[in-house]
């Protein structure tokens, strides 16, 4: 197998996720922000493209707006993000709408994405939803993503629950989850993740039921 053609994808580690009203609960906040950093180096070293996004809603806006302090990177995403090969900024939950990194990726012909950031329960999975239709292999960094509590009128789940859960999901079909340490291995050797399928996601589910 050809050796992907990769591009690290850093999603949304702003300051709303530290100190604003969204604060990442699972995993440790402090410790996934170590991951995405470390992934950020690894990608620098080996030659791969850094893209960092950053979510932007209008001036005045409950989190992400623009004229607000948590609207920045955390420090040590920061002072990473000057030496990326790309930096954008988007609306909507998915790093593919309205910004253009599609074609960007195109034109220098990555096949292989891998998302860290945040939030596992919604720029993550929207994210790598919109890549299946594109063509783009999906890795997600289990580890260098956080997900939130969750309460409204259709239930409430743990932060640790809706990762773990989303993580399962992501594997099954969407994209090839790892732990970032895993991640780097493969990046030395040029290897891709092995992601699992649905079928076989399945069936190994109904014979844990049975």
């Amino acid at each position: 197998m050809p050796a992907p053609g990769r591009a690290l994808i850093v999603i949304d580690a702003q300051q709303e996720y530290f100190d604003g009203l969204l604060p990442i609960q699972h995993p440790s906040r402090d410790e996934s922000v170590a991951r995405i950093a470390e992934a950020m180096d690894t990608a620098t070293r080996a030659g791969i493209p850094v893209i960092v996004v950053q979510h932007r809603l209008p001036a005045g806006a409950p989190v992400f707006a623009a004229d607000s302090p948590t609207y920045a990177l955390h420090p040590e995403i920061e002072s990473r993000a000057e030496s990326a090969s790309l930096r954008l900024a988007k609306s909507f939950s998915s790093v593919f709408a309205g910004t253009g990194l599609e074609e960007w990726l195109r034109e220098r012909e990555v096949d292989t994405i891998t998302l860290v950031g945040y939030m596992t329960n919604n720029c993550v999975l929207g994210s790598a939803a919109a890549a299946e239709p594109l063509g783009f292999a999906v890795e997600v960094l289990a580890d260098a993503t956080g997900a939130i509590d969750i309460t409204n009128a259709a239930g409430s789940v743990s932060a640790k629950q809706v990762h773990e859960t989303l993580m399962a999901l992501l594997n099954s079909n969407w994209a090839a989850v790892a732990e970032t340490g895993a991640w780097t291995e493969a990046v030395h050797t040029g290897a891709g993740l092995a992601a699992d399928n649905l079928v076989e996601s399945a069936a190994r589910g109904r014979a844990a039921g049975a």
